[in-house]
């Protein structure tokens, strides 16, 4: 019986010494990777929200697709006015007389119809690089109740602190979904985006942030083209006679009558003669 304890005893030893050596190995293999993944990766990969619609490819000609939430801005002359309707099939009855005659008791208004169009991006080619001495810090919660200058005194006072991993700001930008924060050292810059978390005192309460690597591009290549508007029309040579609120309720009357071809009208935005106005799309 005392022998079968001494050889279970001796086996559980040797058992061990090999687990050991076992982790240790592990250990060193361990730090070999992490070396070598240092060499080549200087940042941790940010964790920013994209969402693409379009088209890759690997060389060749790039197919073009479109681009979408850009504020396209159209000057509106004097003597002017935007109708847009409910109903695209209206705006193209209208456009089919390109002359109308609108009878007053003082006199006869002759009005130029013609389409709206749009210069349009269809195509936009982008290069990007990453900025050694900038980083982006985000993951802001929704309600934070500070102002913007005061938002980036308190960035810019916890990452310019030694302790806190941080070193002197230069720049510092309050970008959308986040902030840009510039500093004079690029290992500083370096070093907070290895680190990658922080939690920083903001409006009373503890956030916990993001910092990753801030990535600057500038436009190489911008192709356009111009696109009607299907509901929209422009009218033309309005003359000095009315008010603009009595043109505009003149001209709405006018393009709502289905005798004249028109319907229900959504919008409308008259420029008086001598004013110019400008019309904003999303």
């Amino acid at each position: 019986m005392a022998m079968a304890q001494e050889v279970t005893l001796s086996s559980l030893r040797e058992e061990q010494t090999r687990l050991k050596m076992r982790l240790q190995e592990l250990q060193q293999l361990r730090m070999k990777l992490r070396d070598s993944s240092q060499d080549k990766i200087l940042f941790a990969m940010p964790e920013v929200p994209l969402v693409f619609q379009g088209h890759t490819h690997q060389g060749g000609e790039a197919p073009k697709s479109s681009v979408s939430n850009l504020r396209i801005c159209y000057p509106l002359p004097g003597g002017s006015a935007l109708v847009t309707f409910d109903d695209p099939q209206v705006a193209k009855r209208v456009l089919q007389q390109k002359m109308y005659k609108i009878d007053m008791e003082e006199c006869r208004l002759r009005l130029q119809v013609q389409p709206l169009e749009l210069p349009v991006v269809t195509t936009i080619e982008v290069s990007s690089q990453m900025d050694g001495q900038r980083v982006l810090v985000s993951g802001f919660p929704a309600g934070l109740k500070l102002s913007e200058e005061e938002l980036l005194d308190k960035l810019e006072i916890f990452f310019g602190k030694a302790k806190n991993g941080g070193g002197d700001v230069e720049t510092r930008e309050l970008l959308q979904g986040g902030v840009m924060l510039g500093f004079a050292e690029e290992k500083v810059a370096q070093h907070l985006c290895q680190i990658g978390q922080f939690t920083v005192p903001l409006g009373g309460q503890q956030v916990p942030l993001r910092v990753s690597p801030y990535m600057s591009g500038k436009i190489q290549k911008a192709e356009m083209r111009n696109q009607s508007v299907p509901q929209s029309v422009l009218v033309l040579n309005i003359p000095d006679i009315l008010d603009g609120p009595e043109l505009h309720d003149i001209l709405k009357i006018h393009f709502q009558k289905p005798t004249r071809g028109g319907g229900e009208v959504e919008a409308l935005a008259v420029v008086t003669p001598g004013q110019r106005g400008l019309a904003v799309f999303t």
